[in-house]
């Protein structure tokens, strides 16, 4: 693959805001977001990385279309507004959210997967101050 298929790749499937979070005074908050590596972000490491970061989006669409093909319209409207009212049920920002309710509309419930195994909120490094957290998710800060 040259380099101009690769540009034209990223330039398509990568955000611009999400390259350099900003602060509030447009410098990158650290302790928030951590260090950043611009090599990181701009290239991926492996021609594969870009489709399975979006496998998962990709098999939705796939399963949309064609549950709207079989059932028509209103199945993956209604089954989208379900996705949408089962993500907004959330923990505290500082405790870590199981999700089970969106695991089970998804079918992932069954299933152990890698995030299963090597998500464990014990093993977390982004532990902070519950009360900061709280005020930030809010927008007091």
């Amino acid at each position: 693959m040259n380099s101009r298929g690769l540009r034209s790749q990223l330039k398509d499937s990568v955000p611009v805001a999400g390259l350099c979070p900003q602060g509030a005074y447009g410098v990158q908050d650290s302790l928030r977001s951590g260090f950043s590596s611009v090599k990181n972000e701009l290239l991926p490491a492996h021609p594969l990385e870009l489709s399975e970061k979006n496998f998962q989006l990709n098999q939705d669409k796939m399963n949309f279309s064609t549950l709207r093909n079989i059932q028509g319209l209103h199945a993956p409207l209604k089954l989208q507004m379900e996705y949408r009212a089962a993500r907004q049920i959330q923990r505290l920002p500082f405790l870590q959210s199981s999700n089970l309710a969106l695991d089970t509309l998804k079918g992932s419930d069954e299933s152990i997967g890698f995030e299963d195994i090597l998500s464990d909120p014990a093993q977390s490094e982004m532990m902070g101050e519950p009360h900061m957290m709280v005020e930030y998710k809010l927008g007091l800060l």
